[in-house]
């Protein structure tokens, strides 16, 4: 992306970073920066696993917005690294309470991408005191027919030069789930096969994040560090269905958030989380503005989704200014 056609804001260094122990086993990195007399914004990011990086501060008006970002169990600067137990959605909701908590803030805007947004509807809905708006982009619901669509050979029809690395590394007797082929190999005892299925897991999905394909989402993906927390805990995630009671939870709960002020941005061409699910939470949701980028994948780095998410967090700015 050329930097002098990005829709967002200029770069902002933390002012304040920490550690906080969440969990006898658990500990997670934190970041403030903005206003630290602003009123809060706390993002939630993708994977899960993928960890927090400098760029995701930028969706979000520095000068008004006290902006907090942190990494989830076992991604990121978190510890320990990559590290399954005692990690479940549940777990997180949990969190982002000690975390709001732990800083002294009474209530906070929650933004929220792919797994992000799940986990944004999953807290929101567990504490919608809390919440003064929802961004959320890229849906993603924990559905069957989500997951049997982005790894059970759906989305491999729009790129199967992508997918068939990721499907070659499970032997044909066993390709009648990849999630649990995948769960089996990314638990494994041998640190090498791990590695391997991390990187196999963790490419399929950046090789189709973008409506084209972007080389530092694909470099990403050949780090080994980035991938073991990324496929390890997202497959962890997966095989349990996220830790939702149904496959229709988040669906089903949406009468909790509907006070919020909310909004939907989904690109049309997302491949990872495609739009039947944005759609669907929006006829669930009709108060929440929806917003459909007509020249977009999944990645909230796209100019057009980017452009989108910036609108929303300053228009929720401007009512919390009135």
């Amino acid at each position: 992306m050329d930097p002098s056609s990005e829709p967002l804001y200029a770069q902002v260094e933390p002012y304040d970073s920490g550690f906080l122990k969440v969990s006898d086993v658990h500990t997670i990195y934190y970041e403030q920066s903005g206003n630290p007399q602003g009123h809060a914004a706390v993002f939630l990011h993708g994977g899960p696993g993928a960890g927090t990086s400098p760029g995701n501060r930028r969706f979000f008006d520095p000068q008004f917005y006290r902006i907090v970002l942190f990494d989830q169990r076992g991604a990121g600067r978190s510890t320990p690294h990559a590290c399954l137990e005692q990690n479940t959605t549940w777990d997180l909701v949990a969190d982002i309470e000690k975390l709001r908590e732990h800083l002294g803030i009474p209530e906070w805007q929650v933004f929220g991408g792919s797994w992000g947004s799940t986990l944004a509807l999953a807290y929101s809905q567990e504490h919608p005191d809390k919440v003064t708006g929802l961004v959320l982009r890229g849906i993603f619901l924990l559905r069957k027919k989500e997951f049997d669509w982005f790894y059970e050979g759906g989305a491999a029809a729009i790129f199967p030069d992508a997918w068939e690395p990721f499907r070659d590394f499970i032997p044909e007797d066993e390709r009648n789930c990849f999630v649990d082929a995948y769960n089996k190999r990314l638990t494994s005892s041998d640190p090498i096969v791990q590695v391997e299925a991390a990187k196999r897991w963790t490419m399929w999905e950046m090789m189709t994040a973008q409506l084209i394909q972007n080389n530092d989402n694909i470099k990403r993906g050949e780090d080994d560090e980035f991938s073991l927390a990324f496929a390890r805990i997202e497959n962890h995630y997966f095989v349990n269905k996220g830790f939702l009671p149904s496959d229709s939870f988040l669906l089903d709960n949406v009468d909790k958030i509907r006070h919020i002020k909310g909004f939907i941005v989904q690109g049309r061409y997302d491949v990872c989380c495609p739009m039947m699910s944005a759609w669907d939470l929006h006829k669930a949701w009709p108060e929440a503005e929806f917003k459909v980028v007509a020249d977009a994948g999944h990645s909230a780095n796209e100019v057009g989704i980017a452009a989108e998410l910036r609108s929303a967090t300053d228009k929720l700015r401007d009512l919390l200014r009135k």
